[in-house]
């Protein structure tokens, strides 16, 4: 981890927990944070993990007795990158690194008429463009449209389509950036109007949030700067 920031890469993997929380209850999975870690006892939707580290140094064997780890696709978010899961049967899916932008004002303004989605059918428009055609549309569900910490963003074109978005979790002094695309363009073409977006609504906050490849590569063209790194555990199962 990088010994500069260790205050950051804590408020993100916070951020970022709470996030998996708030997805997580619009399926219908509590979980609950503790000192160590947020952890689920069920399987959580697609693509979220069971289990997000908040500091560093937890407890293997006490993080894993609070997930499922009999459930297919069963994992976790290690914040610090500082577990060894080997021995109960987890593999590495992949590293990436938590990211830093600054509270300032992005270089350039937004290219699309950008808006926070708050009705099913933004939503659900937003989903599909988000998806672009792989079938997990569904996994962004109306229950999230309740929760006051998320705010979906979504950029239209002038034909009224839905271009590019992300999702923004806002938390205790920061806000995470999370699920950026656009339908033409990839992220680099998205980021200018998040960017624009989030400052527009949180003008004192940094973004934090988390990418690899290259998404993490686009997010460092545009202002953010690596804090630390992160490892994602899961443990393969018969489907």
């Amino acid at each position: 981890m990088n010994s500069s920031h260790p205050p950051l890469v804590r408020a993100a993997a916070r951020n970022n927990a709470e996030w998996c929380a708030a997805m997580s209850r619009s399926h219908g999975v509590e979980g609950e944070s503790r000192e160590q870690a947020w952890a689920a006892p069920a399987r959580t939707p697609m693509y979220y993990p069971d289990a997000v580290t908040l500091v560093p140094g937890a407890d293997p064997a006490a993080l894993l007795a609070r997930i499922d780890t009999a459930a297919p696709g069963a994992s976790v978010k290690d914040s610090f990158a500082d577990l060894d899961l080997t021995d109960a049967g987890f593999r590495v899916l992949f590293d990436a690194r938590w990211i830093h932008r600054p509270a300032s004002e992005p270089a350039g303004p937004a290219d699309l008429d950008w808006s926070v989605a708050g009705d099913t059918d933004t939503l659900r428009a937003w989903a599909l463009a988000w998806d672009d055609g792989n079938g997990d549309a569904r996994l962004f569900r109306p229950e999230l449209l309740d929760d006051p910490a998320t705010f979906v963003l979504a950029g239209r074109s002038a034909d009224g389509r839905t271009a590019a978005g992300a999702v923004a979790s806002l938390g205790d002094h920061v806000v995470g950036v999370s699920n950026v695309f656009a339908r033409d363009g990839g992220p680099d073409a998205a980021w200018p109007g998040v960017l624009h977006t989030v400052h527009s609504l949180f003008p004192g906050l940094p973004v934090v949030g988390y990418e690899h490849g290259d998404d993490l590569a686009a997010a460092l063209r545009h202002g953010f700067e690596p804090i630390g790194p992160l490892r994602v555990w899961i443990r393969p199962g018969q489907n």
